[in-house]
């Protein structure tokens, strides 16, 4: 399927309430839970957090913008970039960042999609962090094909992306206790 055709599909009525990509020419319904996009949102909400305290130019997007990588189409649960999205539809220009909150991680279809996603980011120089919650680690996968994993006491750092960005692990993971 090409990217028209994709985008007049994920546009049909009784698609609005679904997210879905295309990777490889095939559609994938994209899957997600409430606290999985609790993750992805503590993580937008620090990076914004970032952008306007340090006064840096950048936007953030969610799972509901789509980028065309690759000849693709992606839907990170949160996406950096310098530049306001410049249309409606799928956004040409990759991310800066794309982080991909695993829905379950557990489920092999899940894990297998996002590996083929992954090369294409790569080549599009895009660093992307994949969020495992149950594991509460994050894998940062950089262009280069350098994979650094962090978990709980470790802290995330926005490298070339974000120079000056830190963030602990433990901090993107609600702290059930409070709960």
């Amino acid at each position: 399927m090409s990217v028209e055709d994709f985008y007049t599909f994920a546009n049909q009525p009784g698609h609005a309430e679904r997210h879905y990509e295309l990777i490889d020419g095939e559609v994938v319904e994209v899957p997600s839970n409430a606290y999985a996009s609790v993750i992805a949102s503590l993580i937008s909400f620090y990076i914004h957090l970032f952008l306007q305290k340090n006064d840096v130019r950048g936007y953030i997007s969610g799972e509901g913008g789509g980028f065309v990588i690759d000849g693709h189409v992606f839907a990170p649960d949160v996406a950096y970039m310098r530049d306001l999205p410049t249309d409606k539809g799928f956004e040409q220009q990759p991310p800066l960042l794309a982080v991909e909150v695993l829905s379950d991680p557990k489920s092999n279809a899940e894990q297998s999609e996002l590996r083929r996603k992954l090369g294409h980011y790569r080549r599009a120089g895009v660093v992307v962090w994949v969020v495992d919650y149950v594991a509460r680690k994050v894998e940062i996968h950089l262009p280069d094909n350098t994979v650094n994993i962090y978990g709980d006491e470790d802290k995330l750092t926005g490298g070339d992306v974000l120079p000056g960005f830190e963030l602990p692990v433990k901090d993107i993971f609600p702290n059930e206790e409070k709960a």
